[in-house]
């Protein structure tokens, strides 16, 4: 059963490194691209733009590798004062916490995210390149879909794993 967690979590992390990767390519192949065509007076308008959304999209691709590795922003504090102890339930219990409370918190914010994604469907024009900006809305319920799904995956695991003190590098 924690193979196919952590086998999940494994295709998570590959789709997210790649498409970060590509989208970073895209972002300098397409900043560079916008560079040199307004050198010979030839600016595109939807050069820009298009470049905003992809980095708005390698923003969740981003959260989501951090928060497979922990590296999602929580508060110190109540970590330093785990981290001192040397309760292996402690740890335990604090490591779930956290995923949990991420894991409630992402998926309120995909409902919301989704909910918004309707509304820019039903009201919203077309943004450039005849894309409608439903479509550009679109990252932000599936940027937040893909970091619930890691935070619910670290929490399956965590819970799996027992009083192991990190979450293994999968």
């Amino acid at each position: 059963m924690e193979n196919i967690f952590k086998n999940f979590d494994r295709y998570l992390e590959n789709f997210s490194r790649w498409s970060l990767i590509f989208s970073l390519y895209f972002i300098l192949v397409f900043a560079v691209l916008s560079i040199i065509l307004r050198w010979i007076g030839q600016t595109p308008l939807w050069i820009e733009p298009l470049i905003r959304h992809v980095v708005f999209l390698s923003a969740f691709l981003g959260g989501s590798l951090a928060t497979s590795k922990g590296a999602h922003i929580k508060v110190d504090l109540l970590t330093h004062l785990v981290e001192n102890s040397s309760s292996k339930i402690l740890h335990w219990l604090h490591k779930n916490l956290v995923a949990m409370f991420g894991l409630v918190t992402c998926v309120m914010l995909t409902k919301s995210s989704w909910d918004f994604y309707l509304v820019e469907k039903e009201f919203g024009t077309t943004a450039f390149l005849d894309i409608h900006s439903s479509h550009l809305v679109a990252i932000i319920p599936c940027g937040m879909l893909l970091i619930s799904l890691r935070f619910l995956n670290r929490l399956i695991l965590g819970l799996i794993e027992g009083d192991s003190r990190e979450h293994n590098r999968l």
